[in-house]
């Protein structure tokens, strides 16, 4: 066996390179249309998402079946309360699941797996988060960014018949990318695969590995080097969790999902076979990317079931306990809470149904929906919850343990937000969300005008793009002046009883203003428009609330079409798109009137010790250890707290 060599030091890395990785991970083309992506240029297509796709009838029966099952399992075999208590899932708990079959929702049935659709695997983790959150992060975690999805999507035959029997019914997978010194800027990546032979050697620190303490599989970025025979670059393994070398030296715990089984993993000298290696050398970040395309959509899934159980509780509270004579639904303080639970529940259900429909039938490119529904889907299930915990008063602050021991219902509402909380941070945080959608959402221009704008580019390539960019902006900006939304007959179909045709139209028109507004920014910052976040965070905004006034309406009548509760979605669908378009009008009001420029100023003076002085008069309870733990390479020191479950 030859001398492997010695792991090189962590890279370091300017601004502009980590953005050109960053940049290289992403899918460069748009081969399928996107309702969102047109959304964003100003181009309202109805037709991609009307009428509402529906799943075949077999998906339907199979997906329906698996509920009730896992409905029933729910019921009888999960105690959410104690694992709150406890701050662990019982193992016999997860050995039923994988009884069930739940660990092969998604994966194919010619591998053991249940094959069910992203629709119904979405709506059994609404299900079973709901009965406890920590056991749909683990699910969430082993098949949407486990083993399972870049199998599906970049494996080769034998990788798909070797690991996914395993991963449908006795394995549970993680995903490994995050380091304790490297979170969204891939490109500082530390942990290496140094190739030997016909093997690969990882050396590194991987931190928050959901799963990871009970994992038996692991997904894995390293950085292999570049080297004869090597192109190099970020790759994605799959990796024993068994294997030597590999350690879980601690076991995380947090403000909420106290059952999460997540933990510092460290590697040393483990060795991988290449044929392990998922994909080529150098492609890691853009099989991650990809397989959050769909993967993203787990978490507002269960997003979704947070926000009908805050609605069963807003309700049933609010009609029982009386103040000032009359139940506290009645006054409006509490009532407008209460509107908007419901609205908003049934909102962001149309925008999950519709993008994991709309990934199923694989006619659009959804990686803009998908990531508008985790980033939409998060924000507004924490202020959901908040407002429940609210409605509840002093009993939304206490635990359900208390109430229990003082003999009322047992309502984990504080549970509930802290669980949720997570959930902004989860795959990409609100903060990287929106720098994504807004880099996919302004695509078309950079495409024509990048070279334009970009300060590092010859006189002769500005020239060259000008010309493109003039080309473009020529036939695009005129069609932004009038369109279907200045039609007051326009989506006459949405109008029964209730209009919802109005606020299509609004869409319609604000769809265009929002281009506008982004052709400006551009124009007027050019090279600069990529530091102006706050700015890209609000046209973010502004995209989401109108994607989801879209998907509700749709879904309304979608509803009506089919008998089902048809003249109450409609009154939900306006009660939201009206609640939204107060939002939007605001969003758009601070887009050039907000304090931006004076709050970098502050945050200057902040880090620089200028205000030091306010700090003054308080004790700081942290302790003196290091703000990033160490993650030198090298052998384990700490005890192994893996427990693979069988």
């Amino acid at each position: 066996m030859s001398a492997v060599p010695e792991s090189p030091a962590r890279p370091t890395v300017t601004e502009r390179e980590a953005r050109e990785v960053a940049e290289a991970a992403r899918e460069q083309d748009w081969r399928k249309p996107s309702f969102a992506k047109e959304l964003f240029l100003g181009r309202f297509r109805l037709d991609l998402i009307h009428p509402h796709p529906l799943p075949a009838d077999d998906d339907v029966q199979r997906g329906e079946e698996f509920l009730a099952k896992l409905r029933d399992f729910c019921e009888t075999k999960i105690d959410g309360a104690t694992i709150e208590r406890d701050a662990r899932i019982p193992d016999e708990v997860i050995t039923g699941l994988k009884e069930l079959g739940a660990l092969g929702m998604k994966i194919d049935t010619k591998y053991g797996g249940l094959g069910l659709t992203q629709v119904y695997y979405n709506k059994a983790l609404a299900l079973v988060g709901s009965a406890s959150p920590a056991i749909g992060a683990l699910l969430s975690a082993h098949q949407s960014i486990g083993v399972p999805q870049p199998l599906k999507i970049f494996g080769t035959r034998e990788q798909k018949e070797t690991f996914l029997p395993r991963c449908a019914r006795t394995d549970i997978s993680a995903f490994l990318l995050t380091e304790p010194d490297v979170g969204s800027d891939p490109a500082r990546l530390a942990t290496t695969a140094v190739p030997d032979g016909d093997d690969y050697v990882l050396d590194g620190v991987k931190l928050w590995t959901t799963n990871g303490v009970v994992a038996d599989l692991l997904v894995v970025m390293a950085r292999v080097p570049r080297s004869a025979g090597h192109r190099g670059g970020i790759t994605a393994f799959v990796v024993e969790a068994s294997s030597e070398g590999v350690t879980v030296e601690n076991r995380n715990a947090f403000m909420g999902l106290r059952g999460l089984e997540n933990g510092v993993t460290r590697f040393h000298r483990v060795r991988v076979p290449a044929s392990q290696r998922i994909g080529e050398e150098g492609q890691g970040l853009k099989i991650a990317l990809t397989t959050l395309n769909t993967g993203r959509l787990s978490l507002p899934a269960m997003c979704v079931g947070s926000g009908k159980w805050c609605l069963k509780i807003a309700r049933e509270w609010s009609a029982a306990r009386e103040q000032w004579g009359k139940p506290v639904a009645l006054h409006e303080a509490v009532g407008s809470k209460i509107a908007f639970i419901a609205a908003t529940t049934f909102a962001l259900e149309a925008v999950v149904d519709l993008s994991s429909q709309m990934a199923d039938e694989d006619r659009n490119d959804i990686r803009i929906e998908a990531a508008l529904a985790k980033l939409y889907g998060s924000e507004m299930a924490c202020l959901m919850a908040d407002e429940l915990v609210q409605i509840r008063g002093g009993r939304g602050f206490e635990t359900a343990e208390s109430l229990r021991a003082r003999g009322e219902r047992a309502v984990p509402a504080e549970q509930m937000l802290r669980d949720l909380r997570i959930n902004r941070i989860f795959e990409g945080s609100t903060e990287i969300m929106h720098l994504l959608i807004a880099r996919e959402a302004v695509d078309a221009h950079l495409s024509v005008a990048g070279d334009l704008i970009d300060p590092e580019k010859s006189l002769g390539d500005k020239a060259k793009a000008g010309a493109g960019a003039g080309l473009f902006y020529a036939k695009w900006l005129p069609r932004l002046v009038a369109g279907p939304g200045q039609l007051p007959t326009a989506y006459g179909e949405f109008k029964h009883g209730v209009d919802l045709s109005a606020h299509l139209r609004y869409v319609e028109r604000t769809s265009r203003k929002l281009a506008r507004s982004t052709f400006y920014a551009m124009s007027r910052w050019q090279g600069k428009m990529e530091t102006k976040q706050g700015f890209l965070g609000r046209i973010v905004d502004i995209g989401a609330e109108l994607f989801a006034m879209s998907a509700a309406c749709v879904r309304a009548e979608l509803l009506r079409g089919r008998g089902e509760n048809g003249r109450e979605a409609y009154q939900l669908a306006d009660a939201f798109c009206r609640q939204s378009r107060i939002r939007v009008e605001e969003l758009f009001g601070r887009l050039w009137s907000n304090t931006d420029d004076l709050d970098r100023k502050v945050v200057k003076g902040v880090l620089s010790g200028t205000y030091a002085w306010l700090e003054q008069g308080v004790i700081d309870p942290s302790d003196d250890g290091p703000w990033i733990a160490d993650a030198t390479p090298g052998p384990s020191e700490r005890e192994n707290v893996h427990r693979p479950i069988r």
